[in-house]
């Protein structure tokens, strides 16, 4: 109930004119943002490599 009023520190952080993107704009957010990715790049990789093995008939991964 007692807490500090985290409003205006939120406000000065995300309307700073700083040049980042607003979800890169806490210390947290590389712990989201990595993994989150990782993922994305990884399996968006995964995929193309796969569809090019099977362009040449292969349809295993190795």
């Amino acid at each position: 109930m007692f807490r500090e009023n985290r409003v205006p520190y939120y406000q000065r952080l995300f309307q700073n004119h700083d040049g980042k993107r607003q979800w890169w704009k806490t210390e947290r957010s590389g712990y989201l943002l990595y993994p989150y990715l990782l993922s994305v790049y990884g399996l968006g990789a995964a995929t193309t490599y796969a569809m090019g093995r099977m362009v040449f008939g292969y349809k295993t991964w190795f």
